[in-house]
């Protein structure tokens, strides 16, 4: 069976050269190019699959990404070399842009590359603390471990991530029926009794109110909606841009529950990376500045990166967090404990969960009061819309005929 070649060769002048070429094997190929005087530096079949991988339509997500680590991680720690490991998931892998992404990275592989460098070649969305768990794997001879570290700790992001999520989903519906129950209220019930506006000019505010806010929005309605989408429309837009976004966070973290709320998520995520990246050996300075990555907060990340500076300047990790005010004193402690007793890694990760458990009592706390204020809030535009009504009929009913 024919099939199609892609080479790389040298000729004698030393002049690098590409081409395609159809044959049976590999080998077929070698033997035709050495008859034409070149030396075969790389050879490799031509899939079209490749560019249907890239292509592809479907959508990668964290969780796949995560998962083809995880099996990744699996085969080194088994003792499988990193060019079969890689090649394996080249070919088995669930996802088609997975599969491209380590053809990619098995092509780097086989040439010579690091796992670092293979892994940026596969060009997939992985954070920064990955490459540098990756790097310090391979310095340490486990890179096994590095990558299941690194997998660990996108996996707690994710979670994290998720239990945001839908911790906010019944809190919105709640909201957008609220709403739909208001505009229904003002589109079809309160413009059947706007003939009262014609009979009688002596309505009370309240109901004069109402009635013609129902009328204009069933003349209006296109207009009315158009202007319900325009705000969250305008906080994307806003959410979308770094200086905006900024302002909007410090804005945020003022409020009273939400903030703190916010600020526990930092914490947690911070000391989660700062562990991983202790106990893979990477050098402080550079923990901490890939640390200060994951805090979203912009007050808390410029203390954070103020930390590193003062830790490089030879003061000690838990001195600069408290100088800073960047935890709370039992985080200090925690940090102090781990520093004299050379157990860093372990108090961070206790810091961690603390700060996980804190965390997700403040979005409980936070949820908990969401709920009853968009329950009376909505109670109350539909119970005035309802007085409303109700005055203009009674008004209109004393009217003498």
């Amino acid at each position: 069976m024919t099939q199609h070649f892609k080479y790389q060769a040298i000729d004698q002048q030393g002049k690098t050269i590409h081409g395609e070429m159809s044959a049976h094997s590999q080998r077929e190929v070698v033997a035709q190019l050495l008859q034409q005087q070149l030396t075969v530096t790389d050879i490799e079949l031509a899939q079209p699959v490749q560019d249907e991988d890239q292509r592809s339509r479907q959508r990668l997500t964290t969780e796949s990404i995560i998962t083809a680590l995880y099996e990744l991680a699996a085969m080194l720690n088994s003792g499988v070399s990193a060019v079969e490991a890689v090649g394996a998931q080249a070919t088995s892998s669930a996802h088609p842009k997975l599969r491209y992404a380590f053809k990619l990275a098995a092509k780097t592989l086989r040439h010579g590359g690091s796992f670092e460098q293979a892994m940026d070649a596969s060009q997939l969305p992985l954070p920064n603390y990955v490459n540098y768990l990756i790097r310090a794997g391979e310095m340490t001879g486990q890179l096994g471990q590095a990558l299941s570290d690194a997998c660990v700790q996108m996996q707690y992001e994710l979670t994290i991530k998720n239990e945001t999520r839908n911790a906010l989903i019944y809190p919105g519906i709640l909201v957008i029926s609220g709403i739909s129950a208001v505009l229904l209220m003002f589109v079809y019930v309160v413009p059947s009794f706007t003939n009262l506006l014609e009979q009688s000019d002596r309505l009370p505010f309240l109901a004069w109110a109402v009635l013609s806010s129902g009328k204009w929005a069933n003349e209006n309605f296109l207009l009315l909606i158009l202007l319900l989408l325009v705000p969250p429309a305008v906080l994307f837009f806003c959410w979308s841009q770094p200086g905006i976004k900024v302002q909007l966070l410090e804005k945020i973290e003022s409020l009273p529950v939400v903030g703190e709320w916010i600020s526990q998520a930092d914490v947690a995520a911070w000391s989660k990376v700062l562990s991983s990246l202790v106990r893979n050996r990477v050098e402080l300075i550079t923990a901490l500045e890939l640390a200060a990555e994951s805090v979203r907060m912009p007050s808390r990340k410029h203390n954070m990166i103020k930390v590193k500076n003062a830790v490089r300047g030879g003061e000690s990790l838990s001195v600069a967090l408290e100088a800073n005010q960047c935890l709370t004193a039992t985080g200090y402690n925690l940090i102090r404990v781990g520093e004299r007793a050379g157990k860093l890694e372990e108090m961070l990760n206790a810091l961690s969960n603390l700060y996980t458990i804190q965390g997700q009592q403040r979005m409980k706390k936070a949820l908990i009061l969401i709920e009853p204020i968009a329950i009376l809030t909505i109670g109350v535009v539909i119970g005035t819309i309802i007085v409303g009504i109700m005055l203009a009929i009674t008004s209109a009913n004393d009217i003498p005929l």
